[in-house]
């Protein structure tokens, strides 16, 4: 019993591994550096960093300054992802997908809203999120 057991659980973590392998190759075009429910702005624009010293900002933040190299400063774009300030947790912003065409990248953002009448937390929330773009093309941002 506890071989079949075992034989189960080898096969589900092995069939996880693959999946896991395959979404990480298509994740390659762009990386989530830091995804927070507060820090952000105060109000809801997205900025497309793609000049040296735009990017040289963001390595003087202490959560990202190790998560940037010298060689994405000349390879990457950077976007900053602001939801703007809102008056209860339960918010968020990110990445719902990246595709490359031959001339530009196109982003599309996720917000997540809380559901009506759920539990969140009464505090005023800046939503952000930094994310790098493995690329230096346009970006269009949806």
């Amino acid at each position: 019993m506890k071989k079949v057991i075992l034989s189960v659980l080898t096969l589900a973590l092995a069939s996880c591994g693959a999946t896991s392998s395959k979404s990480s190759d298509a994740n390659k075009l762009y990386e989530v550096l830091t995804q927070q429910t507060n820090g952000g702005a105060s109000i809801r624009f997205f900025e497309i960093l793609s000049e040296p010293n735009e990017i040289k900002m963001l390595q003087n933040d202490e959560n990202l300054k190790n998560k940037i190299s010298s060689d994405d400063v000349k390879n990457a774009n950077f976007i900053v992802l602001n939801m703007g300030e809102k008056t209860t947790g339960g918010y968020a912003i990110g990445i719902q997908n990246v595709v490359e065409t031959d001339k530009n990248i196109i982003v599309t953002v996720k917000e997540i809203n809380p559901e009506p009448g759920s539990m969140v937390t009464q505090a005023f929330t800046a939503p952000f999120c930094v994310v790098k773009i493995n690329s230096k093309k346009e970006i269009i941002i949806k």
